[in-house]
């Protein structure tokens, strides 16, 4: 996201007052990505919409910056939207879903940013057409949250150390790159630098001390365009999977690194996974903190699991024609 915040008036949502489904496009998203496909995905909503029996009333509205997302989110909730998509990546998806909290309105995803993990999640991966398809033939299906202590939530990963540095690094530059390219650039150049730190991770209470690379707190599998972090994670089962690495040298790191994208880092010595409710994390020094692929100030840091918390709308199955819509095979 864009740095800074900008307030929103009720002018600023003047067009949206009769929508259904309304759309809080990230143009800033997958470097760019957002604003150059716009158009796209007006084409593909338009052309899901016409085969509908039924077609309800949609609109885009665009994010300003940082923060907005979720008060566009909540806005177009108060004012009746049924359905709030996040065009974007999992940050924009993040920020959508803590404007919902508490509206009733359900979630959608069009993955149009650089991981777009939580799509993976949810059956879409990058599919913009079948997102779309989705919008208007989904099941709503409630799904956990985790909530950082100073109240905002995360949809699919949060945690600090290595992974948070990388994040950052991503969200600041590699502008030729894309998806899990600018990942691996990111996780590469912070290996050189990165040293293991003493963390301190209370888990519902239970107290653990280790030098370590990176604490990931999951309530979805992946992060990063596709890395594994905790493939046994659900969205719906009331848990946060954990994930330690501890301390461990570069070239060591670098050999375990490809086990993350199928998810069998989880069996090298140095990875322990664990699963909880409440989370709290020390580190010395102070580390960043990841949120959803954005980094949100910097450890102590507690997680709460709030389970069901938010109705998200998921994907036909693979194979199983949407009603009325023929673009499907």
């Amino acid at each position: 996201m864009d740095a800074g915040e900008t307030a929103l008036t009720d002018n600023s949502f003047s067009g949206i007052r009769s929508s259904t489904i309304v759309i809080v496009l990230n143009p800033a998203s997958g470097r760019g990505r957002g604003a150059r496909e716009r158009a796209v995905l007006e084409s593909l909503l338009t052309e899901v919409s016409r085969r509908h029996p039924d077609p309800p009333d949609w609109r885009i509205v665009e994010t300003t910056g940082a923060g907005s997302g979720a008060q566009l989110a909540a806005a177009a909730a108060r004012q009746g939207a049924q359905i709030v998509a996040a065009a974007g990546g999992d940050g924009t998806l993040g920020e959508v879903a803590n404007g919902l909290i508490g509206t009733g309105a359900a979630l959608a995803a069009l993955p149009m940013g650089t991981g777009n993990d939580f799509a993976r999640h949810i059956g879409l991966g990058t599919d913009l057409r079948r997102a779309a398809q989705t919008l208007f033939y989904g099941v709503p299906r409630r799904v956990d949250l985790g909530r950082e202590h100073g109240g905002r939530r995360f949809i699919n990963i949060a945690g600090g150390g290595f992974d948070a540095v990388v994040a950052d690094r991503v969200n600041r530059g590699y502008r030729l790159l894309g998806g899990t390219a600018a990942y691996l650039a990111a996780v590469f150049e912070t290996l050189m630098r990165f040293r293991p730190v003493p963390m301190q991770i209370t888990i519902d209470g239970e107290v653990r001390e280790l030098r370590a690379m990176l604490c990931a707190v999951a309530n979805s599998r992946s992060y990063g365009g596709g890395m594994k972090i905790a493939p046994d994670a659900r969205i719906d089962d009331g848990w946060f999977d954990i994930c330690l690495i501890g301390a461990a040298g570069r070239l060591e790191f670098v050999r375990a690194f490809p086990r993350v994208f199928r998810g069998t880092h989880i069996t090298h010595p140095k990875v322990t996974m664990l699963r909880g409710r409440q989370v709290r994390l020390e580190t010395d020094p102070p580390l960043p903190v990841l949120l959803d692929g954005e980094v949100c100030g910097l450890t102590p840091v507690e997680f709460t699991v709030e389970p069901g918390a938010l109705p998200v709308l998921m994907p036909v199955p693979t194979g199983e024609k949407s009603p009325h819509d023929d673009s499907q095979p």
